[in-house]
C-alpha cells in the first residue's frame, strides 16, 4: 500500500508533537514536512522545520493543522492553490473565518473538527438527540476544563457541543450563544446557552452538557486521559480524506453518523 505523504503544521505545539510521535509509528503515513508560523532553525526526525509556504506543502498529500486561526487560513490559502487536502483541528474561529473555510472547501477536501476524539463526537451526537427530545422546556449550559496553557475559551469542543444543542432545537447557534465565564465555581442556566471554562494544571480535557427544567438535571459528559486519542483521530481523518471530493467534512461524516 502506498504511504500517504503527511505535513504537520504547528509541529512544535502539544498536538504537533503528539502527531509526529503517532505518525512515526503508523505505517500508513510518511512524514513529508513540518512547519511553524515563525522561523525555527531545527530538525525533527531528520526533517528541517519550514514556514508555511508552497515549497513546504508541494509534495504532500494531506496537511494536518493544529495551530491558531490566522495560521490555519494561511495554510488553507496555500493548500487551495496546490489542491491539497487539509485536516483542521484548530479552534477559536470567528463567524467570518468559518465562512472563509467553507469557501476554501469548494476547491479542496477539508475535514474540520473541534475535537478528533471518537468519544467526544459520540457525545455531540447524543447532545443533538437529547436537545431535540427535550425541546425548549429545558434550559442548557456547558462546562469544560482544560490545562492552564490553553488560551481560547470556551474550547472548540464546548462550542461544537453548543452547536449540537442548537441543531437539536433547529435554531441558529449564534442566536443561542450566551455568556462565557472563565474559572467560575458555579454559573447559571439562562435563556441562551452559557459556558464556564476552567483552566488549571495539565488536564487534557473534560466536557459536560447539562439540561435542566428545575425539577431534574440531565448530564452528558466526556473526560479524556491521553492526548494520543486526538492525534489518532486526526490521522484517521487524514486517511479518510484521501479519496474525497472537495467539500467541508466533519468527524461525523467519517463515523457515518446520520
Amino acid at each position: 500500500m502506498k504511504k500517504i505523504n503527511l505535513s504537520i503544521t504547528g509541529c512544535m505545539g502539544r498536538m504537533g508533537q503528539q502527531l509526529i510521535k503517532n505518525s512515526k509509528k503508523d505505517k500508513r503515513f510518511k512524514l513529508n514536512s513540518l512547519t511553524e508560523g515563525s522561523f525555527i532553525s531545527k530538525k525533527i526526525n531528520g526533517i528541517k522545520l519550514q514556514l508555511n509556504t508552497i515549497d513546504a506543502f508541494k509534495n504532500t498529500d494531506v496537511i494536518i493543522d493544529f495551530t491558531v486561526p490566522q495560521c490555519t487560513l494561511e495554510v488553507l490559502k496555500i493548500a487551495s492553490k496546490l489542491k491539497k487536502r487539509v485536516v483542521i483541528g484548530t479552534t477559536g474561529f470567528t463567524k467570518k473565518e468559518e465562512s472563509l473555510i467553507k469557501s476554501y472547501s469548494k476547491k479542496i477536501p477539508i475535514l474540520k473538527a473541534g475535537n478528533m476524539s471518537l468519544g467526544v463526537n459520540l457525545l455531540m451526537y447524543l447532545t443533538e438527540i437529547t436537545s431535540k427530545i427535550l425541546g425548549d422546556k429545558y434550559l442548557s449550559k456547558i462546562f469544560e476544563v482544560h490545562h492552564k496553557h490553553k488560551k481560547d475559551y470556551p474550547s472548540g469542543t464546548a462550542l461544537m457541543l453548543g452547536k449540537g444543542i442548537a441543531v437539536g432545537k433547529n435554531k441558529d447557534f449564534y442566536k443561542l450563544l450566551g455568556k462565557k465565564f472563565l474559572n467560575k465555581k458555579s454559573f447559571p442556566y439562562g435563556n441562551k446557552i452559557n459556558f464556564n471554562s476552567i483552566r488549571k494544571g495539565e488536564i487534557i480535557g473534560e466536557h459536560e452538557v447539562l439540561f435542566s427544567n428545575e425539577k431534574e438535571i440531565i448530564k452528558l459528559n466526556h473526560e479524556a486521559f491521553d492526548r494520543a486519542l486526538y492525534s489518532e483521530g486526526a490521522l484517521a481523518a487524514a486517511q479518510w480524506l484521501i479519496n474525497k471530493k472537495p467539500g467541508l467534512y466533519s468527524m461525523r461524516d467519517l463515523m457515518n453518523f446520520k
